[in-house]
């Protein structure tokens, strides 16, 4: 099966709002559940906390937007590599996010497979 254009826009636009809706939200709720796992693994520093959660919600922007912008390759294999980094040490820290009901680890092996599906698609 080949994507058309349509078919590769719309996944991409459905992708790149993954990556600024998690953005929004980390900022969003700043003391909530990002703040509650790094605290669970002993980050018991708030400023810490509060600034890996704003380095990570600014990563996920800068991809967003990248990919958003310039629909490339390397913006598609970097939000890959960067979701695989965030899903390990998430999986270190709270194993039981993947039996979650929601899915929050889970999601990432769909999402995966579209962002290798868009870079294999993209010069």
């Amino acid at each position: 099966m080949t994507l058309s254009g349509k078919d590769q826009q719309w996944l991409r636009l459905s992708i790149v709002s993954v990556w600024l809706t998690t953005a929004f939200a980390s900022v969003w709720e700043l003391d909530g559940q990002s703040a509650q796992l790094l605290q669970a693994a002993g980050v018991q520093d708030a400023s810490l906390a509060r600034w890996l959660i704003l380095g990570g919600a600014g990563v996920d922007a800068a991809l967003g937007l990248a990919m958003l912008l310039w629909p490339v390759r390397w913006a598609y294999l970097a939000a890959l590599a960067v979701m695989a980094l965030m899903t390990l040490v998430a999986s270190i820290l709270d194993p039981s996010l993947w039996l979650h009901p929601l899915g929050p680890l889970t999601k990432n092996l769909p999402i995966a497979v579209l962002l290798l599906v868009l870079a294999k698609a993209k010069p």
